[in-house]
Formats: C-alpha cells, sequence, structure tokens
C-alpha cells in the first residue's frame, strides 16, 4: 500500500513537472515569437550597432547666393582619412605611405594608427585633403584606410563679402557672421559609413557595412547684388590705397524695401586662411558697428524735421555771417566769412553749419530729440547680421542750446553707417524707417521648397510723404549746385549730402587734421532705387573733405551700378550742373548723325569727330543719339 501511494505521488509529481516544461517551453516560443515578429528589426539593428564600427560623414554645407543666383559661397570635394587600427596590418608600412602621401611626419601618423579606440580620423593632416592626394590613398589600398567624404568652402570672388559671410570651423560649423547666424539652415545633418567588425575589430567575412547618407542642408539667397558688390569692392579698394586710409568703408540699400545691396569693409581678411587673423579684425564689419560722428550727412535729418515741423520754407531766406553766437558760445561756419543771404533750400546746398543750428533752434530739444530716436539713432536697427552697435547719443537731459546747435549740424552723437543709411532712406521714401536685411529667403534644397522668406518690414513713419518729396528735390540740388558737385552723373538723377566729421581722441578731444569724410548719395531722385554711403577714414596726400574724397567715389560707383539696377537715364527731367568753369567739364547733347554724309556732319567745335569702316554715309553713331558727351571727348561714326 505505502509503495503504491510512493509512485502515484511521484507520477503526479513528474505530471506536474511536465506541465511546467510544457508551459514554459510554450512561454519560450510565444517570446520568441513575439519578438521575431514584433521587435526583430530592432533587436538585428541593436546587433548591428554593435558590430558597426561608424565613420562619420559631415553633410555638404548649403549654398550662399546673390539676388540673381549667383554663387557667392559654396563646397568643394575634400575627402577625410579615417583608420580603424584594429584591422591594420603592418602599422609602420601604413604610417610611412600615408605619411608620403600626406607630406606630413611619420610619427604624427604613426601616433594615430597605435591608437586603441573605435575609429580613428587622421586630423588635422589627413582632414579635408585634395582630391588628388585622396585617390593616390585609394589606389594603395592599405587595409583599415577609410577615405569618407568631405567638403571645404569655396568662394568664388575670393574674399568678397568676408565680414559679413563670417567663417566655417574645419568640422564645417558656423563660426561668424551669416555662416554662424544661418548654421542650423546651412549645415545640414551628419551621415555615416557602418563598417561591419567582429569584437577584434576585424571585418566580418561577406558584409558589406551599410552607409547613412547625410541629411540635405539648406541654400541661402541673399539680398546682395554680386554685380554691384564687385564695383563696390574694386573703387573703394582702390581709394583706400590711393587715401591711404586708415579704413573705409561703404553699404548700399533698396530704400524701397531695406534690402541690402552691397556693402564692404576695409581692411579685409583672406577667408580661407583665417587663422591668421584676430577674432576682431574678422568680426570688423565697420558699416555695422563703426560709430563716429557723422558731420554733414546728419543733416539730412535736421532738415526732414524742420520741413516735417513747418519751422522754415525752402525760398525763405536767412544771412550767415561765418559764425553763430550761440549762449555766448561762437560757433563758426566751415566756410570763413560765411554764405551771405541764401534761401533755405541753398543752406543744404551749402552745407551751411549756422543755418543747420538755426534749424535746430527752431526745433528746440524735445521735438529734435523726438526726430532723432523716430529716425532710428541710437538703437539698433535690428539687421540680420552680427556685430551691430547702436552708437552713443546725447542723453536729452545734457542737452543745452550748445548740445542742441552742434547736434543739428552732426557732431556730438557717434551713429553708425547703417544707422545713417536707414535714417537717410526714411527720408526720401516716403517717410517710412525701414528694418535692413541681406537675407532673402532660404530654401530646403531637398524638397526646393522655400522655408524662410524675408520682405520689407516698415518700423514706423517718421515723416510725410510731402515733406519726403521736399527732402528728395533739396539733396538733387545738392548734387547738381552745391557741395556734392561731384556726385553728378549726366543723365541720372542723382541726390546726396557730404560729410566731414572731425574725428575724437580717446581723451574726447578733437584731433587735428583727422576726419572721416563721407558722402551718401542716392538715385533716382524721383523714385530713389539706391541710397549708397561711403565712408574714408583719415586720408592722406588730399584735402580732407567729403566732397572731395567720397562724393567722386559714390559718383563712380554709381555710375557702375545704375545700369545693372535697370535705372534708365532721364536727361530731360534732371537738374541741370551749375559749372564752375576752373573745376566742371560742360556736356553736349548727342545729335543724330544716322543718314548724313561727313559733308552734312560736318566738324563741331565742342568734341571729336571720328569715323570707323567706309561708306558714303553714317549707319551706326557711339554714343547713341541724345545721349551727352563731356566736352572734348569724342564720337564715333561708323560708314557703311
Amino acid at each position: 500500500m505505502g509503495d503504491f501511494i510512493d509512485t502515484h505521488i511521484i507520477n503526479k509529481r513528474l505530471s506536474v513537472l511536465y506541465l511546467i516544461i510544457n508551459l514554459a517551453f510554450m512561454a519560450l516560443l510565444l517570446k520568441m515569437g513575439y519578438m521575431y515578429f514584433f521587435n526583430g528589426n530592432k533587436i538585428s539593428k541593436k546587433a548591428l550597432d554593435l558590430w558597426s564600427r561608424d565613420i562619420p560623414i559631415v553633410s555638404k554645407r548649403g549654398n550662399i547666393y546673390d539676388q540673381e543666383g549667383k554663387l557667392i559661397a559654396g563646397s568643394i570635394l575634400t575627402p577625410t582619412v579615417s583608420a580603424i587600427n584594429k584591422q591594420i596590418t603592418d602599422k609602420v608600412y601604413t604610417a610611412r605611405v600615408l605619411s608620403d602621401i600626406l607630406e606630413c611626419s611619420y610619427e604624427s601618423i604613426y601616433k594615430h594608427l597605435t591608437k586603441i579606440n573605435s575609429v580613428e580620423i587622421i586630423k588635422p593632416e589627413g582632414q579635408k585633403i585634395p582630391l588628388d592626394k585622396a585617390l593616390d590613398i585609394v589606389r594603395v589600398g592599405l587595409d583599415g584606410i577609410y577615405v569618407i567624404s568631405d567638403t571645404t568652402r569655396y568662394y568664388p570672388n575670393d574674399n568678397t563679402l568676408a565680414h559679413t559671410l563670417g567663417i566655417t570651423g574645419i568640422d564645417n560649423q558656423g563660426i561668424t557672421g551669416l555662416e554662424y547666424l544661418y548654421d542650423d539652415y546651412l549645415k545640414g545633418t551628419s551621415g555615416k559609413l557602418g563598417i561591419y567588425t567582429d569584437a577584434k575589430g576585424l571585418l566580418l567575412p561577406n558584409s558589406y557595412g551599410i552607409y547613412d547618407y547625410p541629411k540635405a542642408s539648406s541654400d541661402v539667397t541673399l539680398t546682395i547684388n554680386l554685380d554691384c558688390q564687385l564695383i563696390m569692392d574694386r573703387i573703394l579698394l582702390e581709394a583706400y590705397e590711393k587715401y591711404q586710409a586708415l579704413n573705409a568703408l561703404a553699404i548700399a540699400i533698396n530704400p524701397k524695401t531695406g534690402a541690402i545691396i552691397a556693402i564692404s569693409s576695409l581692411p579685409t581678411f583672406d577667408i580661407l586662411n583665417y587663422q591668421d587673423y584676430t577674432m576682431e579684425v574678422i568680426n570688423r564689419n565697420l558699416p555695422l558697428f563703426k560709430a563716429y560722428e557723422p558731420g554733414s550727412t546728419f543733416k539730412v535729418l535736421t532738415y526732414a524735421a524742420g520741413l516735417e515741423e513747418g519751422v522754415f520754407r525752402l525760398d525763405e531766406k536767412y544771412h550767415d555771417i561765418g559764425y553763430k553766437m550761440v549762449s555766448g558760445v561762437r560757433i563758426k561756419d566751415w566756410k570763413a566769412g560765411g554764405h551771405g543771404t541764401q534761401t533755405f533750400l541753398e543752406v543744404i546746398q551749402n552745407s551751411c553749419n549756422p543755418g543747420f543750428m538755426e534749424i535746430g533752434e527752431r526745433l528746440g530739444v524735445d521735438r529734435f530729440y523726438d526726430y532723432l530716436l523716430k529716425f532710428g539713432y541710437g538703437s539698433k536697427t535690428g539687421v540680420d547680421l552680427l556685430g551691430e552697435s547702436k552708437g552713443i547719443l546725447f542723453k536729452k537731459s545734457q542737452i543745452g542750446p550748445v548740445e542742441l546747435a552742434t547736434s543739428s549740424f552732426g557732431q556730438g552723437n557717434a551713429v553708425t553707417p547703417i544707422q545713417q543709411v536707414m535714417a537717410t532712406s526714411a527720408a526720401i521714401n516716403g517717410g517710412e524707417l525701414l528694418k535692413p536685411y541681406i537675407v532673402d529667403n532660404i530654401k530646403l534644397t531637398s524638397i526646393d521648397e522655400v522655408i524662410l522668406q524675408n520682405k520689407k518690414e516698415v518700423v514706423r513713419q517718421v515723416i510725410s510723404t510731402s515733406t519726403s518729396n521736399l527732402v528728395k528735390q533739396s539733396l538733387e540740388s545738392v548734387v547738381a549746385k552745391g557741395t556734392g558737385r561731384n556726385a553728378y552723373i549726366e543723365g541720372y538723377r542723382v541726390g546726396g549730402k557730404t560729410g566731414t566729421a572731425q574725428k575724437v581722441d580717446e581723451n574726447g578731444h578733437y584731433m587735428q587734421n583727422n576726419y572721416i569724410v563721407s558722402f551718401i548719395g542716392a538715385a533716382p531722385m524721383n523714385d530713389p532705387e539706391i541710397v549708397l554711403y561711403v565712408a574714408i577714414d583719415n586720408p592722406k596726400n588730399t584735402v580732407q573733405y567729403g566732397g572731395v574724397v567720397s562724393a567722386p567715389i559714390v559718383k563712380m560707383m554709381l555710375e557702375e551700378m545704375l545700369p545693372i539696377l535697370n535705372v534708365k537715364k532721364q536727361y530731360e527731367s534732371q537738374i541741370e550742373k551749375e559749372l564752375r568753369w576752373f573745376i566742371d567739364s560742360k556736356y553736349y547733347q548727342v545729335p543724330n548723325y544716322v543718314g548724313l554724309t561727313k559733308k552734312e556732319v560736318g566738324v563741331s567745335q565742342n568734341y571729336k569727330i571720328i569715323y570707323q569702316g567706309e561708306g558714303s554715309k553714317v549707319i551706326s553713331q557711339s554714343p547713341a543719339y541724345k545721349e551727352h558727351i563731356k566736352e572734348g571727348d569724342t564720337i564715333i561714326l561708323y560708314l557703311g
């Protein structure tokens, strides 16, 4: 009986054990099935990740274009060398071959190849190398050595816009300028080359690895017109070298939108070898951060405010004796003896300091200071560039009669060139103070979709359209009949204002024979398309006046830029230039010679005529009919 009970108990326990084993087996099968059908990809990926040695592949940086799609900054292929050291069978041989091709020391390469790590990037010796060297390495076929794609910034126009574009580092990251500001758009997302290895780092047989493509970056289109930019750079550099200036700057904007057309700063730097320069030099974008007393270019603000407030009329008379007494202080005009009796239109034509002190006095501190702020002085413009300063203004409480007088003609307050350009634009564009911008749009290249689009942004209305029209008329008169004559261009209705600002030393004292000479010009004055500002710091071997130095520079730039901007000549509506016989040349309208014989053409006393070709009649001519030609120049007539 006892044996039966023991056997029964044993059989019962065995049955329970078999049931538990079967249940466990079924659970294991279910778990394996779940893992296979639901988590298989995830588990496989984890396994592959454990076997894979990943070599990073940097994304190609986005391109930067001008307004018309011309390349300003691109990228070229410059591969990088990487190593999986455990796969290298002969490190001495490999190091010698690589050092020979890369033209560097054997010791530095050997040090890379003997490191105990998963993947070694051979940098800096093998990073971003020329394509021919990369091909030489590939042809040798070294075990454990991998050449991966990489890129380097390429600038088809050398150092054009160096301060504005900024620089990129060895890993294609933006460091300064637009490259830094829009780095998240330009850099894209890096990919990788995955090499499958065993636990010892050796290649797994019959494995091909994976290539994870870098994600697309975005392209940036600027408001810059590259042709205008190159013109600005060339002419400004010539002036900078001619006058041995301390520095020079220029900026041009579209006064209708606030879009920056061109911007230059000298001295510049070699953008590909930026390591040779300090960050102070690299970040020194003068039109944005250089703050100084603007001199007479500031008078545009005083004039516009006075017209808006009705404190004077253009035809109102004012008598200048060469100075003005303000609270017992004698403040002189730039012209000894003064300008005598003149209208307020002639006050701005002659850049008469006492006349502007009179306008400032009539406005009073409250109204003058209010317009100072309305025109944007004392605050940043908000331009989408780095390094902008806000200038330095008198505190309103510190402005007495003398400070008001000097401020009215551009002394005492320090402003930036971009503030001056935007304020002048507001004075002539109908009265709108605009926010400047340099990025037009950003496009995601993978789907060709615009993801950011900048447009005109009005900060505030400063003056009325009717006042703005009077300012335009007045500034055109300055160029035709006043101190801005050297910026006059036959056929183009140029307006502008000269500026000669005495510099201040570290102790706050005015320096002798050390000026920043400037000119701000705009065209055409009936419908302005461009405002252009040029400033030369301490020019040598010349009379330091804005009208003498900077006005001709603006003229040369505008002569070449305006046709590019599709601005047509308007001879009929242009204010005729008031000639000074000992300085200015006379211009003549070219007659229509087409269809005439040599006898009918005759001889001109004002210009030369030469003939090209054979025939009895003129079939074409240069310059064309109704163009203007300077006295003594040549007209070519083509016969046929």
